[in-house]
C-alpha cells in the first residue's frame, strides 16, 4: 500500500477507537496486526518486544479502571488497556517496509506536502548518526582533558546543540549550492504513486473497522 495511505488509515482507525469502545474490535485489530507483521517476516524478537513495551501502560490503565474505580467493569478495563496495543501495533505496520524516506518523499507527492518541511525531517533524521558520533567524540575530548561528562551533563548537550546548528547551516548553505529552491517546481526521482488497489485496500479497511465498531460490542 502507498506509505500516505498507510499512515492515513492507521491515524483514522486509531481516532475512531478513541471515540468508539469495541473490545472485538480491538481484539480483531490486534490479531490482523500481528498477523501482517509476522506476514511481513517481522523477528519474533521485536514482535514479543513490541508486546512487551506497552504492557506496564496497558496494566497501569487496566488496575486503575478495573481495581481502584468504584464501579469495575472489566470489558471497559479490557476495551481501554486494549487501545493501547492496537496504537502500538498499527504504528508498526506503517513502520513496516516503509522507511521515513519513502513516508516522506509520498507526502510531498500525494499530498503535497511543502517540500522544505519534507526534505527539513529527512535532514533531521539523517542527522542522528552523526549527532552521536558527535557526542562520543566530545565526551572523548573531555575525557582527554580530565573532565567526565556524564549522560546528564548541561554541558555536553550544549556543545551537541552547537554541532547540530553548525551541521544544519552546512546543509542549508549544500542545498542552495544545488539549486534546491522552495517554491521551484522540482522534479522526482523517485515516484511514488497512488494505485488504485491502494483505494480498495483503504477503503476495505476502513469499512471494516466501522463495521467491527458499531455492531460489535
Amino acid at each position: 500500500m502507498n506509505p500516505s495511505f498507510k499512515f492515513i488509515v492507521a491515524l483514522i482507525i486509531s481516532v475512531e477507537i478513541s471515540f468508539k469502545t469495541s473490545l472485538i474490535t480491538n481484539v480483531l485489530i490486534i490479531g490482523f496486526c500481528t498477523c501482517y507483521l509476522l506476514y511481513c517476516h517481522m523477528k519474533v524478537k521485536n514482535l514479543l518486544l513490541t508486546f512487551t513495551v506497552p504492557l506496564i501502560a496497558a496494566f497501569t490503565v487496566f488496575a486503575t479502571l478495573y481495581w481502584f474505580a468504584p464501579q469495575p467493569n472489566l470489558t471497559n478495563a479490557l476495551s481501554l488497556s486494549s487501545r493501547i496495543y492496537v496504537y502500538t501495533l498499527t504504528i508498526c505496520c506503517v513502520a513496516q517496509k516503509t522507511s521515513a524516506e519513502e513516508l516522506a518523499r509520498s507526502f510531498e507527492q500525494n499530498f503535497h506536502l511543502p517540500s522544505k518541511f519534507a526534505y527539513g525531517v529527512l535532514a533531521a533524521l539523517n542527522i542522528i548518526p552523526r549527532m552521536q558520533t558527535a557526542v562520543k567524540q566530545i565526551r572523548t575530548a573531555a575525557m582527554m582533558r580530565g573532565v567526565y561528562l556524564s549522560f546528564w551533563s548541561p554541558v555536553l548537550y550544549f556543545k551537541a546543540i552547537l554541532v547540530a546548528l553548525n551541521s544544519a547551516e552546512n546543509l542549508a548553505q549544500g542545498m542552495e549550492s544545488h539549486g534546491f529552491r522552495e517554491d521551484a517546481k522540482r522534479s522526482v526521482i523517485v515516484a511514488v504513486p497512488v494505485k488504485r488497489s491502494d483505494w480498495l485496500w483503504a477503503t476495505g479497511l476502513l469499512l471494516a473497522t466501522n463495521v467491527a465498531l458499531f455492531t460489535l460490542k
